[in-house]
Order: C-alpha cells, then structure tokens, then sequence
C-alpha cells in the first residue's frame, strides 16, 4: 500500500480526493495552457470542471483539439507546459466532501475541532446545501466545502480517502472534549510509533477520519491530507508536473507494509 500525505502550510495548501471528495485550486493568473491541453500531457482528464488523476501518466506532445473537445489548433510541446507549471502561481481552496446530517457535521466542526462557519448556501434548484468551514477567510486559508444532497444521509467513503490532519495545542484536552462531545475516539493520544509527536485519531458524524496532532500555534491548524494510491512514484509524477507541488520527503514503513510520503504546493512569486 503506498500513501500520500499532503501538508496544508498557510501559503500553500492541497487536498485530498476520494469516492466523495475532490478539490479546488485557485489559478491567480490566466494560464498560457489550458486544463484540457494539460490533462492531454499527463493523461488526466476533466469531469465537470474537476481534474481526476491519470491511471496512467503519458509522455507524449500536448494537442488541444478534437481530443479535448475544442477546436482543432494549437500543438505545445512538453518542456513548454512543464515551464507553465513552474511560473504558474496558485494555491488550493479547499476539499468538497459530502454529508448526510449538514447540521450535526457543522456542530461537530465548530464545537470539537474550532473550525469557524464561514457561509453557507442552499440551492433548491439541484437540490443541495453547501457550507463553507475552516480556520481563517477563504482568500488566505484552505477550507472544507461540506454538501448536503436533499434526502441523502450517507455515504461510502472509499478506500482512498485516509485523513485529515489537524494541528492543536493539547491533543488529550482536545480528545476530552470531543468524548463529552459525543465524538468517536479510534486511537487514544500518544506518542506516535518510532516518535515523539503526540497525536490521536477521531472520527466526524459521517465516519470521515482526523488525525490530531500536537504541535504550536500555527495559522493553518488544517494541515494535512491523507490519500491511499495504487503507483506512488506515478501519483508523484503527476502531482509535480500538473499541479506544480513539491516533493518534500519520502518514508518507508515495512512493518505496516505502507510506502509514505509528503508533498506540497510550490508557490512562486511572478512579480
């Protein structure tokens, strides 16, 4: 099993994607290549605005035409989009995931783990609810994007999904609170294996699992992103190259049979 963990710093952040999440990144700039040519480069593809990762990462000329559903035209070379990706300047919003009980997921939010009720929408239309949650204005912070579908009170969460990370002052304190909370509590606080970091594992109305993990103050408590994938130096590849991200270190953990490792969002001034 390889998995990838993506910190969420208070410039950079990223997020995670399952059978009921994807995410949103903010391009800060009109790009010089499209979405549509890049998922032609690196073999993902478009659903509805979103950009799924590729089963497979091709190494092949970029073609906007007939293939991604515009007008035939403009061919861009490999090393050209690669240089796009490197002087493009984004971040990520935040991760979208769905609810059964929007209500009960706000409370546990704002009560158990300090998030803050940004906004909230409701679409009778399409029938769905948004609610916006994090931990600071959405121009500066990465945030959850919670869904409510009318009539629709669960979820299968997948295997791809791991976890949220969140940074806290007092991983036990928090652990109380969420205990009389009425929170559920899958791994008691503690040092982590091999380590000193103290942190603990709880899991939201939904079954969506956190880690808590004990650290200073920090401006972005929301600091993590768990994601299971099947070829890790593939998924890293595509991270690197699509969306411009950072390899900051790998791990290997034989004893628990996992291959880890932690990337983040280049930031890069284009001044």
């Amino acid at each position: 099993m390889a998995r990838l963990l993506l910190p969420l710093p208070f410039a950079a952040a990223a997020a995670a994607s399952a059978s009921s999440l994807h995410l949103a990144a903010s391009r800060l700039r009109l790009p010089a290549v499209s979405v549509a040519r890049r998922e032609c480069l690196y073999g993902g593809r478009v659903v509805g605005g979103v950009v799924r990762a590729p089963a497979r990462l091709g190494k092949r000329g970029l073609c906007a035409g007939a293939e991604a559903g515009g007008s035939a035209g403009t061919v861009v070379g490999q090393e050209e989009a690669l240089e796009w990706v490197k002087k493009d300047r984004r971040r990520l919003l935040h991760v979208v995931y769905r609810v059964g009980d929007l209500d009960k997921t706000i409370k546990f939010y704002t009560e158990c783990l300090g998030m803050k009720l940004l906004r909230k929408r409701d679409i009778p239309e399409e029938r769905y609810t948004n609610a916006f949650l994090g931990y600071g204005p959405e121009d500066s912070h990465f945030v959850v994007e919670l869904t409510y579908n009318y009539g629709v009170e669960s979820y299968d969460i997948g295997t791809a999904f791991g976890h949220f990370g969140i940074a806290v002052d007092d991983v036990a304190k928090t652990v109380e609170l969420i205990k009389a909370k009425g929170g559920t509590v899958t791994r008691e606080p503690g040092p982590v294996k091999g380590g000193k970091s103290v942190i603990a594992f709880i899991e939201d109305p939904d079954g969506y699992k956190f880690e808590l993990i004990e650290r200073g103050p920090t401006p972005e408590p929301l600091c993590q992103v768990m994601l299971r994938v099947g070829d890790l130096d593939r998924a890293i590849n595509f991270y690197e190259k699509a969306f411009g991200m950072e390899l900051l270190r790998k791990r290997d953990n034989p004893e628990y049979k996992i291959y880890a490792c932690d990337i983040s969002m280049l930031m890069i001034n284009l001044e």
